[in-house]
C-alpha cells in the first residue's frame, strides 16, 4: 500500500494515533497547513512524520523548548519571516531536501554540536 504526501486533518490525528482535540492543542500549531479548495486543510506527511520523530525522540518525551525545530537557521520559519508561510507561527520544518531524514540528520548534527560547544 502506498501512503499519500498529503493527508487530511479529519486523517492526520488517527495517522499519529491521538485524538483530534490533542492534535489540534499539540500538533497543528507546529505544522505548516495547505488549503484544498474552500474548507480542505491538509498537511505534508513528512512533516507528520518529522513532528512524530521529535517527540519520540526523548525516549517519549516531548521536546524541550529551546531545542524545537524552528528555531533552526535554515528552517521555513527562518525563511519566512516569524509567522511563516500561512500567518501562523510554526515550530516544525522540513529541510529543502524533502525528505525527513535529511532534515533529521541535520538536527541530529546541530544539536550535537550545541551540546559539544556548552560542554
Amino acid at each position: 500500500m502506498i501512503l499519500p504526501r498529503i493527508i487530511r486533518l479529519r486523517d492526520a490525528p488517527a495517522y499519529l494515533g491521538m485524538d483530534k482535540n490533542r492534535f489540534n492543542a499539540e500538533v497543528r500549531p507546529c505544522l505548516h497547513e495547505q488549503r484544498m479548495g474552500k474548507q480542505g486543510v491538509a498537511f505534508d506527511r513528512l512533516e507528520l512524520d518529522a513532528w512524530a520523530d521529535r517527540y519520540f525522540g526523548g525516549n517519549g518525551r516531548s521536546e524541550q523548548p529551546e531545542e524545537r525545530i524552528g528555531n533552526v537557521p535554515d528552517s521555513p520559519k527562518a525563511q519566512h519571516g516569524a509567522k511563516g508561510r500561512t500567518g501562523r507561527i510554526t515550530k516544525l520544518s522540513i529541510s529543502k531536501s524533502g525528505t525527513a531524514t535529511g532534515a533529521f540528520a541535520a538536527l541530529a548534527e546541530r544539536l550535537i554540536r550545541k551540546k559539544r560547544s556548552a560542554d
